[in-house]
């Protein structure tokens, strides 16, 4: 599974954050280094500056994402993972947001604003299977 294994993060770094600070929580939490990401500066509609932050992890890098991101999640966190996978999939992919502010405290919080928004790719050949397939990836980490 580690081979087919693919994690696409964005971050959306408002006029109002520090980039410095939000990239230190992503190495301290996922050990995902600066360079790793894909940073892009544009500007906002009333001309305030935006930044994005993008990176897609394959393989071993990937699969240490998905470890370290499990493993600092509740239990009750994991079992929303599970029961929201047929809604939060989409060609393979399960979408999930997780908290800026949460994330620079070092902690993980399910959010639908102001959040990061990651995306697990695990190849699933029959849509019947993606219960399954989830499931088993998220249960793999204690």
């Amino acid at each position: 599974m580690v081979e087919k294994l693919e994690i696409t993060i964005d971050t959306i770094i408002h006029a109002t954050e520090d980039i410095a600070i939000i990239s230190s929580a992503f190495e301290e939490m996922f050990g995902l280094d600066e360079k790793e990401f894909i940073i892009h500066r544009t500007t906002g509609h009333f001309e305030n500056p935006i930044i994005t932050m993008n990176t897609k992890l394959l393989k071993k890098k990937a699969f240490v994402f998905i470890q370290k991101l499990m493993s600092q999640i509740s239990k009750q966190q994991k079992e929303q993972m599970i029961d929201e996978i047929e809604e939060r999939t989409e060609n393979s992919r399960f979408h999930v947001r997780i908290g800026k502010q949460e994330l620079i405290q070092g902690k993980i919080s399910f959010r639908e604003n102001d959040a990061v928004k990651i995306k697990i790719h695990v190849p699933v050949y029959n849509k019947k299977d993606t219960i399954k397939v989830f499931t088993e990836l998220f249960e793999a980490f204690n």
